[in-house]
């Protein structure tokens, strides 16, 4: 039986390994005791008390979670939709040619990448006097567009500049390149990027709270602040936080599944056939004349 080595680093030994799942039995040694100690907390301050949960059982705080978790994929929704075409439209400025729409462009990208999104989310509802949800989602796509504008970008560049040198010999215009060439071949690898930047767009929806949108943080932190209730801050977390981080792992679940296919399917499909090489016998047509 033969052990693969590597050049990075030694095939542990019997001490070593010994060694590693000592460390590995301390570390869940101590996330179970940190743990134990959360739950035990949890029932030490009661947290798991009748009154505390019972909110959950009427049907008006139930519409109230699902009026904003709709809001809250609605406002995502919208974000998707006006950033995804953004983001391309700004990457396409910033590598044309021309010298002033590339300027434009990158400054554009580079303001909205180093604006907090929370002070333009604010401006934007305050001083412009938009609606809650126009506002955050205005916010969403001024920072998420610009981060996928320089997604696409790399993605674009990250071409081997043959395939466009070979599409520019072929006689076909920059759009044509871009369209035909560039972008299909970029795309497989930019999606998980995209996805990823996505899952950052959902999870900033919550801060449409901020703005008094009625979304899914919004309607948590009117059941938690209700006295009658006895404050449940704790449980409406419990309910919460495992639908959020439910959607932020089904997005990067997606992020992940469009990688493993983009592995799996060749990087180019079509084409013209290809004819077998034969040898021809005798001198070439030219030298023959």
């Amino acid at each position: 039986m033969t052990v693969e080595s590597s050049a990075l680093y030694d095939i542990p030994g019997p001490k070593a390994l010994a060694r590693h799942r000592l460390y590995g039995g301390i570390a869940l040694l101590a996330i179970a005791v940190l743990l134990g100690w959360i739950v035990y907390m949890l029932f030490h301050t009661q947290q798991f008390t009748e009154s505390k949960w019972m909110a959950f059982e009427y049907k008006g705080v139930q519409e109230l979670l699902l009026r904003g978790l709709g809001n809250t994929l609605k406002a995502f929704g919208w974000t998707v939709l006006f950033a995804l075409p953004f983001g391309a439209l700004f990457a396409a400025g910033r590598l044309s040619d021309h010298r002033p729409v590339r300027m434009l462009s990158t400054l554009v990208v580079e303001f909205f990448r180093a604006m907090p999104l929370l002070v333009m989310i604010f401006f934007i509802f305050v001083a412009l006097k938009v609606a809650p949800l126009w506002a955050l989602v205005a916010g969403l796509v001024l920072y998420n567009g610009s981060v996928l504008a320089e997604v696409f970008r790399a993605g674009v560049l990250a071409v081997p500049k043959g395939q466009k040198e070979a599409a520019f010999a072929l006689g076909m215009r920059k759009t044509q390149v871009m369209a035909y060439v560039l972008v299909p071949q970029a795309n497989r690898a930019m999606l998980p990027a995209i996805i990823s930047q996505l899952v950052v767009a959902l999870k900033d929806t919550s801060l449409g709270f901020l703005i008094t949108y009625e979304e899914f943080l919004h309607a948590g932190k009117l059941i938690a602040t209700n006295l009658d209730y006895d404050l449940p801050f704790i449980p409406v977390v419990m309910v919460i936080a495992p639908i959020y981080i439910g959607m932020c792992l089904l997005l990067s679940w997606f992020a992940r599944w469009v990688e493993r296919q983009g592995r799996r399917r060749p990087s180019m499909r079509g084409g013209a056939p290809v004819a077998s090489a034969e040898v021809a016998m005798g001198l070439p047509p030219t030298a023959q004349q």
